[in-house]
């Protein structure tokens, strides 16, 4: 059997390079080497391509510490003209082989890697890739576009205001103040709750704008919602599927005053906890199913999301859309797919599948 060959793409320019690094650790070690080949490759903090080493256990998240790139000096070339094949650059500054490359499996989060950019040179270079395509991939990294298409299809969103790094301070105050307080202040193009403040007083809101502002040049201001945290899990259509949604719900649960911030992410001691399956009663899960499917295909996504929710007690409100989740073994899209019947290496494989069987540019 001709295994097919996946380049896992992984690391990235964003200030969510250490757990982008994590995800690859967890699918390096999972992926079906029965019938795949895997070539890893990262993308420096500088934005370097580089081989790196076929060693899962190098990337693991382990005790709350973030693992990093292995050092190296072999720097990718990525394939032009539709040719598939991988190259590397010599010492002498001359090319060598690396082989063909069938599918890239792209594992970037935030800009430079969520956000179309490497969609963008993938589709250019003629290579199949996994997830969704460029237009998808920009408008679900950017929270106020994400808002404005879900807002246009009828999906409720929660409300906002959008503020830019050289606007007038009064002009700030004025459009933020019909929100109420607390709000949560954060970039609009940042994930990993990367740059999120919860800010309950007017005087902490220099310190949330900074904070945001270190991330991105715009930021949102979101108003509070009271509801529970929930998330759903979906996946492009394969072999004439159509569009799959978790069989199950996931909750975000914490403990105390704190949110779901970066820390409590990814760090140990985390106040954080994730519920799954959810307890929701069989009328809010198939509503929780179908904005989920709604907001997918609203953003005309392929291949993956995590689309992020609040239960209210007047039902589903969208905070935000994933199109690369995070992909640990523990993190919760995998969780909600183990939990619906999808193993975590059936799920991965279904993804390449999926980008194989649509390969035409998107």
């Amino acid at each position: 059997m001709t295994r097919t060959r996946v380049a896992v793409v992984f690391g990235g320019r964003s200030s969510e390079h250490a757990i982008s690094v994590a995800t690859a650790g967890g699918v390096l070690g999972a992926i079906d080497r029965d019938r795949y080949d895997v070539v890893p490759v990262g993308i420096t903090a500088r934005g370097r391509f580089v081989l790196q080493p076929d060693a899962p256990d190098r990337f693991q998240l382990a005790d709350g510490v973030l693992p990093e790139l292995a050092p190296s000096d072999t720097e990718v070339v990525w394939p032009s003209g539709g040719s598939h094949e991988l190259r590397a650059v010599t010492p002498e500054g001359g090319l060598r082989p690396l082989g063909r490359v069938d599918v890239v499996l792209p594992l970037l989060h935030g800009p430079f890697g969520e956000d179309g950019t490497i969609q963008g040179l993938l589709a250019m270079s003629g290579l199949p890739y996994v997830g969704s395509g460029v237009m998808a991939s920009a408008l679900g990294t950017d929270k106020e576009f994400t808002k404005t298409v879900l807002g246009a299809a009828g999906i409720a969103v929660g409300r906002y205001a959008v503020v830019h790094r050289d606007d007038d301070r009064l002009a700030i105050d004025d459009r933020i103040a019909p929100l109420g307080w607390p709000v949560f202040v954060k970039p609009a193009r940042a994930g990993s709750s990367v740059g999120v403040s919860r800010v309950t007083r007017p005087e902490e809101l220099d310190e949330a704008l900074r904070v945001a502002f270190a991330e991105d040049d715009k930021a949102l201001v979101e108003a509070a919602v009271d509801g529970r945290e929930i998330e759903m899990a979906v996946l492009g259509s394969r072999s004439g599927s159509g569009v799959r949604v978790s069989a199950v719900a996931g909750e975000i649960v914490v403990d105390g005053d704190g949110f779901y911030d970066f820390d409590a992410k990814y760090l140990a001691d985390s106040p954080a906890r994730t519920v799954c399956p959810a307890d929701v009663t069989d009328a809010e899960l198939a509503e929780l199913r179908d904005v989920a499917r709604r907001a997918f295909e609203a953003l005309e996504c392929s291949g993956l999301a995590r689309v992020d929710v609040f239960l209210t007690a007047h039902g589903v409100v969208v905070n935000e859309i994933n199109t690369i989740p995070g992909f640990t073994p523990i993190s919760m899209f995998p969780m909600l797919w183990e939990a619906s019947g999808l193993h975590y290496r059936e799920l991965i494989t279904d993804l390449i599948e999926q980008a194989l069987e649509h390969e035409p540019l998107r």
